[in-house]
């Protein structure tokens, strides 16, 4: 890849450079093959962090699939505990929140 003033690639320009009469320095020549290099291993490490994103995204959309399907066989086996269970957890959320609620009227 050959380094010119402006990298379409990554969407920006290089500023232009000053006509202050000096020659640029040959570390400027350096300089620009290591930005390329960081920014194609910044762009390769953004690309891995999406793809890992993805995919703990669609392993917890599958594990929530499959605990609402174990759920659903649960109540559809023990409908009467399935109430019991539900009236129980509704009774402490009750709970809590008074307890929370006195707590924050002091």
């Amino acid at each position: 890849m050959s380094s010119t003033a402006s990298s379409p690639r990554y969407g920006f320009e290089s500023p232009p450079a000053e006509s202050s009469g000096h020659e640029p320095s040959s570390d400027n020549g350096a300089e620009t093959p290591r930005l390329m290099r960081l920014a194609e291993q910044a762009e390769s490490l953004a690309r891995r962090g999406a793809d890992a994103l993805r995919d703990g995204s669609q392993q917890l959309r599958a594990k929530a699939g499959e605990a609402s399907e174990q759920t659903a066989g649960y109540i559809r086996d023990e409908p009467f505990k399935a109430v019991l269970i539900a009236a129980a957890v509704g009774a402490a959320l009750m709970g809590l929140a008074a307890l929370l609620g006195r707590r924050t009227s002091h």
